[in-house]
């Protein structure tokens, strides 16, 4: 049971600390960087690095639910199998 713990305890650091990035790198891009291609070169060339760092990021964040939920499907199966016992 440690080691379960101390895998979900991972999965969730990881699966925050993601979350935190994809956060920062959509609003940075959303609400502060200029679009298009203008005077501001270096804004624009720093939109597309976080856009990238956005979409490698998502992916990983994706990956990392997986095996949140996988590591948790015990739980979730149980749950729905509860759920339909009640209906």
């Amino acid at each position: 049971m440690a080691g379960k713990l101390s895998r979900l305890w991972i999965v969730n650091v990881i699966s925050f600390s993601l979350f935190s990035l994809l956060s920062v790198t959509g609003l940075m891009n959303w609400l502060l960087l200029p679009r298009g291609y203008g005077h501001a070169g270096f804004l624009v060339s720093l939109r597309h690095s976080l856009m990238t760092i956005h979409e490698w990021t998502a992916l990983l964040f994706m990956i990392v639910i997986g095996v949140h939920i996988s590591l948790h499907w015990a739980y979730v199966k149980k749950t729905l199998d509860s759920y339909r016992k009640t209906k």
